[in-house]
């Protein structure tokens, strides 16, 4: 059988390409290595435009009330505890166990009659005149249309020759969950030298705490309580929290893409280029390059999606992304000179109307 479009992964940024296709009465398959829930380590903080397009793909409903947590604000609290808040534009915030996030993905999906393959591994993909051939372990597909959204570090990119190396400092992550209720509606960024801890209500009953750092800052293969030692006020927060997953870690953050598409082929998500986590809008840039993709492909399935066809995309994605990452990329100098960090937050903390501007004009 033949689709109109083939997907390899099925985490968030997949699916949604997936449910944008179904919505258009665009043919999909979407083609994952893993079977059961996907986990990641992320922060699990939806921003408000990513919350707006979850909530359009007919997907937060689905999520349970007691997986999820909305916030309406951002605090950046400095070592010695002092803090501000920023409140965050309408609808605010949500945080999301990323595991409720996937399967209400799935579940959605599934409700809608999308074909989705799990433990199924793409090995290689071959892109002709007419479309592509992707094979994997459990035999080959056809499609008009290649979408890799397989995360930060693409297989399907490598092959396809789109990644580029990434320069400057290395930067890596590590998350954890603490079964507690969250002490404010609110993702607090804790900062020290070298590092920042990011507390995300994810939960009626749950706390996640990701840590993010510079390669050199820490010691290589750091514990998750080496790191939390390193923040003795979140440390006494959570004193007492019985764990509520394991520790998992991601890097290194920076990826870097020469372009999104090629003639029957394009990227999402992370796959598409990543700065940092930092800013935490990797979801709310992944749903977006969904919808921008999807909104063109009708068109561009009509003209054998050639790279021109789907240029419109390439033009989207690089816009979006250099906003993102001129904000991402400005966040984390910042955070690698504690002298000047420690005088804008303190800024910041005299004139709090400030961070709520800058704040809302970052995130709407």
């Amino acid at each position: 059988m033949s689709f109109d479009v083939a997907i390899v992964g099925a985490g968030p940024a997949g699916l949604a390409v997936a449910l944008e296709c179904q919505a258009r009465g665009i043919s999909c398959v979407v083609l994952e290595r893993r079977a059961g829930p996907l986990d990641k380590a992320c922060g699990e903080g939806l921003m408000p435009a990513g919350l707006t397009q979850l909530e359009r793909l007919g997907v937060r409903q689905l999520i349970p009330a007691g997986e999820c947590s909305p916030f309406t604000a951002i605090r950046y609290v400095q070592e010695d505890g002092r803090g501000v808040d920023g409140v965050l534009p309408a609808p605010g915030g949500l945080g999301v166990r990323r595991l409720a996030l996937a399967a209400a993905f799935a579940a959605r999906s599934d409700a809608v009659g999308i074909e989705r393959r799990t433990d199924c591994t793409v090995q290689a993909h071959a892109i002709d005149a007419e479309g592509v051939t992707v094979q994997t372990d459990g035999g080959e597909v056809r499609a008009r249309l290649l979408v890799a959204a397989d995360g930060l570090h693409s297989a399907r990119r490598k092959a396809q020759g789109l990644e580029l190396a990434a320069a400057g400092p290395r930067r890596f992550g590590l998350r954890r969950h603490f079964a507690l209720q969250p002490w404010a509606p609110r993702v607090e960024v804790h900062f020290t030298a070298g590092a920042e801890a990011y507390v995300t209500p994810a939960g009626a009953r749950r706390v996640g705490v990701a840590f993010l750092w510079q390669d050199g800052a820490v010691e290589p293969g750091v514990s998750f309580e080496a790191l939390l030692a390193r923040f003795p006020a979140l440390a006494e927060q959570l004193r007492g929290a019985e764990p509520d997953s394991k520790a998992m870690g991601a890097g290194p953050l920076r990826q870097r893409v020469s372009r999104r598409t090629a003639d029957r082929f394009a990227l999402v998500g992370d796959a598409a280029g990543y700065v940092d986590a930092i800013t935490g809008e990797g979801l709310s840039l992944a749903f977006a390059g969904a919808a921008s993709l999807g909104a063109l492909l009708p068109a561009a399935l009509e003209q054998r999606a050639t790279a021109a066809a789907l240029e419109p995309y390439e033009r989207a994605s690089r816009v979006a992304f250099a906003r993102y990452a001129r904000v991402a990329g400005a966040l984390v100098w910042v955070a690698r000179h504690p002298r000047l960090r420690r005088f804008l937050v303190d800024r910041l903390i005299s004139t709090p109307a400030l961070f709520t501007w800058g704040l809302q004009r970052a995130t709407s």
